[in-house]
């Protein structure tokens, strides 16, 4: 796989746009990685699936506070304190609001996606793939986040 920074990038728009625009976090991005083969997951993980004209995964993973805090932006400032029913359902919201985001942003950059349905991941664990992924980290005063994205072209 070929890394194309533009996907990256569409990708990291996406979910800045949704912490910002969304909950009012302040962000500042770190440093990608490039990694293969075991992608570290925090205690909670969004998954992705991407197919069309480009395919792979996209992984949201956050620690058990930062997802409390994004849960509680959703719910309009309220204090979380567990991941119940309704927090793992707004977590799922969550990664639908970055699929669908990501989807027009990439949009933006002439490729023309689908974005499965988000599978929410509990737990510490490690995501296996032989596939080559990039890892964006993200600061926002709601916590960090880190995003890793695996996408290659179809054609």
């Amino acid at each position: 796989m070929s890394v194309d920074v533009n996907q990256i990038n569409a990708v990291y728009r996406a979910t800045k746009s949704i912490m910002s625009n969304h909950f009012g976090a302040d962000i500042s991005r770190g440093k990608p990685q490039a990694g293969q083969g075991s992608i570290p997951s925090d205690d909670v993980s969004v998954v992705l699936g991407v197919k069309g004209e480009l395919s792979g995964q996209i992984i949201c993973s956050v620690s058990e506070g930062t997802a409390k805090n994004i849960v509680g932006a959703m719910m309009g400032g309220m204090e979380v304190a567990e991941l119940d029913d309704m927090a793992w359902s707004a977590v799922q919201e969550f990664g639908n609001w970055v699929g669908g985001t990501t989807a027009t942003e990439l949009s933006n950059e002439n490729y023309n996606i689908d974005v499965t349905p988000p599978i929410v991941n509990e737990g510490k664990s490690n995501f296996h793939s032989t596939s080559k992924f990039i890892t964006v980290p993200m600061d926002t005063s709601l916590g960090s986040v880190c995003i890793h994205i695996s996408l290659s072209d179809k054609s």
